[in-house]
């Protein structure tokens, strides 16, 4: 396999990109505060939206459940097989102010430093955003850890993230096992064991943050998926942390795509079945992988690509996908999939039929056709 890209390289992240402007409210009910589960349905049958990019640009609103019937025979659906990491730890300041610190890369750069972002304790609540001017981080700085762990801040990334060195009594997911929590923002009631942050393909540990949009399938749907003739493929890519607050742009993720699903991927296609995402990881490890023809190669590496619609997707032709915030930087790859006047109509009956926010909450499928 080939390592596409040199994580020590990246150092140029774009932080000032935004998303296309989805001219929507989102009221703050509309956020998804725990589990389906824990909402009395079951995780399968939460709403989904379904989006067609076919001319006139038609929805309907079904469930989950309904999604084999959704899809043709001879599809193919992506996944993401990480597994979500308890990537939230408690640290001390110098001068003992608890914060919260968490982690955006399992993998350290090949200078031996990873990716962290430090948040404030909110007595009762999730741990809140430190705006630049406010944050504690410097270079030097040193957080500690529990049982005499501790990370070194080495120098920023972003305004919001930097480069730590971690020292640690054990190996990394060892250690994160033994004292790390589901990383949670305020949207969220409470915390949450990390299985509820774990999807039914989760196999490869790795994500500070869940690939969410595979987290209403359970064995029964892939089950049916299966029944219909819809098949299903893996890709590995591993989430940094993002920040609900700053809505930057992408940077920087691991991610492999192996070539048993490149080599799928080429089959359906050849054979005039649709490649379904499922999720915007999954676009952007395809993306990377894809020649300028669309074809897809196994790859294994570390990526920076942000899909613009200018730059739009070959190798996909549908996305199956969470609610984002109106001007998150992921609307710029959704808008390269579905089409601006699609997805300003998916978002507008969305907010209409108070489909709910954020991990735990409804999704969007967006294809290219009618059935």
């Amino acid at each position: 396999m080939t390592a596409l890209t040199d994580p020590t390289a990246l150092t140029d992240p774009v932080t000032a990109l935004t998303g296309p402007g989805i001219d929507v409210t989102v009221p703050p009910e509309l956020s998804a505060r725990a589990p389906a589960e824990a909402r009395g349905t079951a995780r399968d049958d939460v709403r989904m939206l379904v989006g067609r990019r076919d001319g006139v640009g038609g929805v309907e609103h079904r469930r989950f459940t309904e999604l084999p019937e959704v899809l043709r025979p001879g599809d193919l659906l992506v996944v993401n097989n990480s597994a979500t990491l308890p990537a939230a730890l408690p640290g001390r300041l110098p001068d003992g102010t608890p914060v919260a610190l968490h982690l955006s890369s399992a993998r350290p750069d090949q200078r031996g430093a990873h990716l962290v972002e430090l948040r404030r304790i909110v007595p009762g609540a999730a741990a809140g955003y430190y705006p630049p001017e406010e944050s504690p981080a410097r270079p030097g700085l040193r957080v500690a850890l529990p049982a005499g762990a501790s990370a070194e801040l080495v120098a920023p990334f972003t305004a919001r993230l930097w480069y730590a060195r971690l020292a640690l009594p054990e190996p990394l997911l060892t250690y994160l096992d033994h004292h790390g929590k589901a990383i949670r923002y305020g949207y969220v009631d409470r915390d949450w064991p990390i299985e509820a942050y774990q999807t039914v393909f989760a196999t490869v540990p790795g994500s500070s943050e869940m690939p969410s949009a595979a987290r209403p399938f359970t064995a029964e749907v892939v089950a049916r998926l299966a029944g219909r003739g819809v098949l299903v493929a893996p890709i590995t890519l591993h989430t940094g942390v993002a920040s609900p607050e700053a809505h930057e742009a992408p940077y920087a993720e691991r991610f492999q795509v192996p070539a048993g699903t490149a080599g799928l991927i080429g089959h359906v296609r050849s054979g005039g079945g649709r490649v379904i995402a499922v999720g915007t990881t999954v676009v952007r490890a395809l993306e990377t992988a894809a020649a300028p023809d669309g074809t897809v190669h196994e790859a294994d590496g570390w990526t920076e690509l942000v899909i613009t619609p200018e730059r739009g997707v070959r190798a996909v032709d549908g996305l199956l996908t969470g609610w984002h915030e109106p001007r998150a930087s992921h609307l710029l790859m959704l808008a390269a999939v579905a089409g601006r006047p699609l997805l300003e109509r998916c978002y507008a009956e969305a907010v209409r039929h108070r489909y709910l926010w954020h991990e735990f909450g409804d999704v969007n499928l967006l294809l290219p056709d009618t059935p």
